[in-house]
């Protein structure tokens, strides 16, 4: 379902039997390319950044002469996966570890190749996952520029060099999570202490950081207040965070044209591009239509 094909017009019709009267050639064959095909349904999550690059998608292929039909903000994994496996939508943008997850609760996979690599050999028959793109958005331990500066941080290893305590705030199920306070010295042998902050990485978390009652934080890269506020998303070396680069999760109806479009967008958007489209969002208050359409414009992808 959903190929790119060719759509034949009213007038192509007349035309093609004009010629069945008058020529013993295929009148087909001579037939100019259409400049639509078969619809392809794009979905997104019910979140601003993801609805952004699904919209993303869908102008740049809508440039290159296929018909698209948005089915944006349907919710989370759970709501869309399905749909997405039963053939119902055809292209979504996804984020390799949480979708491997969902695919391979025990995976062992951490770093962003390996997670890559185990998601293509786990991804369901009849769907594939496209190039993954150097942008990302997961969850990330955050320290102010000054902290950083301060102790010469630029890793979670480099933690170990700092000599007063260190207390980590988050919402308060992060506390037990595998990536809180357990995770962090399990993997990096580094112990801190941890104060509940329930507004997931928000002005509450930020304005802690910046009092020093908290000296890191669990932020997504992508949010745009880690620019704003001039935070520093410590590198994650060891894999304590789950890699989560944008891919996109397309079925086999998606032809290799398409894919190759997708593929351009992919591997030019970067993390820092990412958080400036967060940006316009957040702080503009721009729809994802008109975000997408400058973005393409700025990098000539359509």
């Amino acid at each position: 379902m959903n190929r790119h094909t060719l759509r034949t017009g009213v007038t192509t019709l007349l035309g093609v039997a004009l010629l069945a009267g008058c020529s013993s050639e295929d009148p087909l064959a001579e037939e100019p390319a259409g400049d639509a095909g078969e619809t392809i349904v794009i979905g997104s999550q019910d979140y601003y950044s993801n609805e952004i690059i699904a919209e993303i998608y869908a102008q740049a292929l809508e440039a290159g002469g296929y018909t698209v039909e948005r089915e944006f903000r349907i919710g989370q994994r759970e709501a869309y996966l399905p749909e997405i496996e039963s053939g119902s939508i055809d292209l979504f943008p996804e984020y390799t570890g949480p979708l491997l997850q969902y695919w391979v609760p025990d995976t062992s996979a951490r770093l962003a190749d390996d997670v890559y690599a185990e998601l293509g050999e786990s991804t369901p028959e009849g769907l594939r996952v496209l190039e993954q793109s150097p942008a990302t958005d997961q969850d990330a331990y955050v320290v102010t520029s000054e902290f950083a500066d301060q102790w010469g941080l630029t890793t979670i290893d480099d933690l170990a060099e700092v000599t007063e305590p260190l207390t980590l705030g988050g919402n308060s199920e992060g506390e037990t999570r595998p990536n809180g306070p357990r995770g962090l010295a399990d993997t990096y042998g580094i112990e801190v202490g941890y104060t509940p902050i329930e507004d997931s990485g928000g002005p509450l978390t930020v304005k802690a950081l910046e009092d020093g009652d908290i000296q890191m934080a669990i932020i997504y890269t992508a949010d745009p207040s880690i620019q704003k506020n001039g935070l520093v998303a410590l590198e994650d070396t060891k894999g304590l965070f789950l890699a989560s680069h944008v891919v996109p999760l397309a079925s086999d109806d998606v032809d290799e044209e398409a894919a190759a479009i997708i593929d351009e967008i992919s591997t030019t958007m970067t993390a820092e591009e990412l958080v400036g489209l967060n940006s316009r969002s957040v702080e503009e208050q721009l729809p994802a239509a008109t975000i997408a359409t400058d973005w393409l414009e700025e990098n000539g992808l359509v």
